[in-house]
């Protein structure tokens, strides 16, 4: 059973990043995919904002999730490029991860995420990705 089948047998429990995180599975289909996720205390930088590596690692799951709905059985995925632009903080709140596929090739793959505030929609992170895809 490959990961989308188990996503949707089991929800958000058949990552464990997921479920230590709290991350919700809103949608995923045809190259896209959002997630949520609560921000808490212990998530939190000594200055009080929302540790940097949070946002990434969001995108990225809501990135490559949104990679997975394009996937051939045969194929897995590698990051080979991940930039993250950081454009405001914040320590509370829901925060909301989507995931866009630009081009799929056979053997890279291109896509974008960005991370918003569930509250305002104000944007929060933009991240740009290559990911190389191998059969196998």
């Amino acid at each position: 059973m490959g990961y989308i089948d188990e996503l949707k047998r089991v929800g958000r429990d058949a990552n464990p990043f997921f479920k230590m995180m709290g991350i919700d599975v809103d949608e995923y289909g045809d190259g896209r995919a959002r997630l949520t996720m609560e921000v808490r205390p212990d998530m939190l930088n000594g200055a009080g904002w929302l540790q940097g590596g949070v946002y990434v690692a969001l995108a990225d799951e809501a990135i490559a999730l949104a990679l997975y709905t394009l996937l051939a059985e045969n194929e897995r995925i590698a990051t080979i490029d991940e930039h993250t632009s950081f454009i405001k903080g914040v320590n509370t709140g829901t925060i909301v991860a989507t995931g866009k596929v630009v081009r799929k090739g056979r053997r890279v793959a291109f896509a974008d995420g960005e991370v918003r505030s569930a509250a305002d929609d104000t944007l929060l992170t933009r991240t740009s990705t290559s990911f190389a895809v191998i059969e196998g």
